[in-house]
């Protein structure tokens, strides 16, 4: 039984369709939905880390998911901002960490050559995860 959903958003348009599902899905089996942002670490060691966005642009982002969420049967929403150096290693580790037992994350419409060279969150989540992984699409 699903009883703590967690699902990542980036603000894109496939995170929507992720964020839709989970709070369908969180709806119809009365659990609990985390919506998360990941804030990319780059540099560090020698120089100073920063990151991927700024502290605007993660409320903003979180803002629109949990908006989306609350119009998509969801009226409790908890927000968590992630930082990490890999958005997948992130999430996989923020759900175990914290008893999660599903993820929804959404993918993108990457194919081929660029799936090859850029990969996916999605892929690397499922990948990792210690629960059920749900991709919407």
């Amino acid at each position: 039984m699903i009883q703590k959903i967690l699902c990542p958003t980036d603000g894109t348009d496939h995170s929507d369709i992720a964020v839709v599902h989970a709070a369908q899905l969180a709806s119809k089996f009365g659990a609990s939905l985390t919506i998360c942002v990941v804030n990319i670490a780059h540099g560090g060691a020698r120089g100073p880390v920063i990151h991927h966005w700024t502290d605007e642009q993660m409320a903003e982002k979180l803002d629109r998911a949990v908006a989306l969420a609350a119009a998509n049967g969801m009226a409790e929403v908890k927000r968590v901002d992630i930082v990490s150096r890999e958005a997948a290693a992130g999430i996989a580790g923020y759900a175990e960490n914290n008893g999660y037992d599903q993820i929804v994350v959404g993918t993108g419409d990457k194919r081929g050559l660029s799936r090859l060279m850029l990969g996916s969150v999605a892929a690397d989540v499922m990948a990792r995860a210690h629960c059920t992984v749900t991709v919407a699409r």
